[in-house]
């Protein structure tokens, strides 16, 4: 039996440092939402948790490390740890959503134009049907656009990816008007 699983990249507190996230408080909450209904719909949560350097933001065991609190974290969510932008690469994550029976991957977290991009396109080459939550994925403004260009810029591209399975962009509230 296939189920979704919603794969959540990167949202810990190291991303807190440098500049403000776009719209990081309404992520975090459409993360919790579509996480809650997914659960309560016999899917599952992945939390991918990046595993940085010594000294940067994210080293393992440090306050950046963890992930945000606000964040409703359950027992029963599967966590996975990265070390690259691409949350498969080296890691457990495509077993782990084998194991799951995962027949759809929804992707959400940080960053849009980094690892986010990268795991969801990483998905898609390995034939996972991928949707992409466009309303749950955040990033600061990059030198050359400010991040909600980045964002429309990226769920663009991904909803016409080259796939032998399926690509979708859709916000969270599409998603869970389609199960009412």
């Amino acid at each position: 039996m296939s189920r979704d699983v919603l794969v959540v990249v990167d949202m810990q507190v190291g991303l807190l440092d440098g500049p403000p996230k776009h719209d990081l408080m309404n992520v975090v909450r459409r993360i919790n939402t579509v996480a809650a209904f997914l659960r309560g719909h016999g899917g599952a949560v992945v939390w991918i948790r990046h595993c940085g350097k010594v000294g940067d933001g994210f080293e393992r065991g440090e306050p950046g490390w963890a992930f945000l609190p606000e964040l409703d974290r359950h027992p029963a969510d599967l966590e996975v740890e990265k070390t690259l932008n691409d949350s498969f690469a080296g890691t457990a994550l495509h077993a782990t959503l084998q194991r799951l029976g995962a027949g759809r991957i929804l992707i959400a977290g940080w960053a849009t134009d980094f690892c986010v991009d990268t795991t969801l396109r990483s998905a898609v080459s390995r034939d996972y049907h991928v949707v992409a939550v466009s309303d749950a994925h955040t990033l600061s403004d990059r030198p050359h656009l400010d991040a909600a260009a980045v964002i429309r810029h990226h769920n663009w591209v991904w909803s016409d990816l080259l796939t032998n399975r399926s690509i979708r962009v859709a916000t969270a509230a599409e998603l869970l008007a389609e199960q009412s």
